[in-house]
């Protein structure tokens, strides 16, 4: 399996950014680890192994960038305002930097967006927000809702990237159109404290109208969890099916 490590200086972060990437060919799929991970993490607890197949064939090229979330909503250190501007600056490097590169290698128009843990909600998010840059959302034991990184400070920026907010209300025809034509994938375990959050963007999306599977598992932990979610709904992507709204456990 090819493996590429990239490092460059992003304006949109006045720092240096890491990936790496497995792969020669095929639709590129930007993974997100969990919290404050590096973008080694998923080569290191086998997740990558668990796509080899889809890769060696060049069905699918991953990219793992590095986080951001030390700067951004896990910095507790800075103003939660502060906060907010960091993430949306990271949100930039991955719009002009990272997708841009990606499309540049594949010559593919749309990525598939998939992350675990708080990478759930970057892969979410960022869906949600440009749904015409993607084909495909996988998240895994994902949690949505920042208002527990802001510690009551609110403002528009802060409404429009938390996903129980402004899901709801979305009306505008344009996102709902895109949305649709999304697959979208969500899975957690039983045991998962995210499971409620899921369970409520699943039902959010289906009174849109925005067809989804959300997977509940009975067993599994965090990265054996994700190792088996990973490759099935990778594989429900890349073959086309559309799978309707899933809440049987399995």
């Amino acid at each position: 399996m090819t493996e590429n490590y990239h490092k460059w200086f992003s304006q949109y972060t006045n720092r240096e950014f890491e990936i790496v990437v497995f792969g020669t060919s095929g639709i590129p799929v930007i993974f997100f680890p969990p919290a404050k991970d590096r973008f080694f993490t998923a080569k290191d607890k086998s997740l990558i192994h668990s796509v080899a197949g889809y890769i060696d064939k060049g069905l699918i090229k991953v990219y793992c960038p590095d986080t951001y979330d030390n700067e951004s909503w896990y910095n507790f250190s800075a103003d939660p305002g502060e906060r907010i501007k960091e993430y949306l600056n990271f949100e930039a490097l991955i719009i002009h930097d990272l997708i841009g590169f990606a499309k540049y290698e594949t010559s593919q128009e749309r990525v598939i967006m998939a992350g675990a843990g708080f990478g759930g909600y970057h892969a979410v998010n960022f869906t949600l927000k440009h749904p015409d840059m993607v084909s495909g959302l996988i998240s895994m034991s994902g949690f949505y809702d920042i208002k527990q990184f802001i510690y009551g400070f609110y403002n528009n920026d802060c409404y429009f990237n938390n996903p129980p907010d402004y899901l709801p209300g979305l009306k505008d025809q344009w996102y709902l159109e895109h949305l649709k034509r999304i697959k979208i994938l969500l899975g957690c375990s039983l045991y998962d404290l995210c499971m409620k959050e899921n369970q409520d963007l699943s039902q959010i999306l289906e009174s849109k109208g925005i067809k989804n599977t959300l997977q509940i598992k009975e067993s599994g932990y965090e990265w054996d969890l994700w190792k088996n979610f990973f490759p099935n709904f990778l594989a429900r992507i890349l073959n086309g099916s559309a799978q309707p709204i899933d809440n049987t456990f399995g």
